[in-house]
């Protein structure tokens, strides 16, 4: 209950702040958050992190998959071998955290 009071809390402080910023503000954020976005350093640092990110998914996919061993249900190992090949192919790449800089 605590933690949803907090939130209505912080939704209704949200609203408040954001009717009187305005449109005029909002457009600034936007604009902030798409130079950061844009930037290559920062687009560096997430690619870098989206490596380590799957690097260590890899990791504890092979820990998990020694210690389970066959006791995964197939509905989960199909969904895991069709994600695997996916990614293989190369079809589940995605562009987030590239830099094309």
């Amino acid at each position: 209950m605590r933690y949803r009071l907090t939130f209505v809390a912080g939704l209704a402080v949200g609203y408040v702040l954001g009717t009187k910023a305005g449109r005029e503000r909002y457009e600034q954020l936007k604009k902030s958050a798409r130079q950061v976005a844009q930037n290559p350093a920062v687009r560096n640092t997430a690619e870098s992190a989206a490596q380590q990110g799957r690097h260590f998914a890899d990791k504890a996919y092979h820990v998990v998959s020694d210690k389970v061993g066959d006791r995964m249900p197939d509905s989960v190992t199909q969904r895991v071998r069709s994600l695997r090949e996916r990614n293989a192919h190369g079809a589940g790449a995605d562009d987030w955290g590239t830099s094309n800089t």
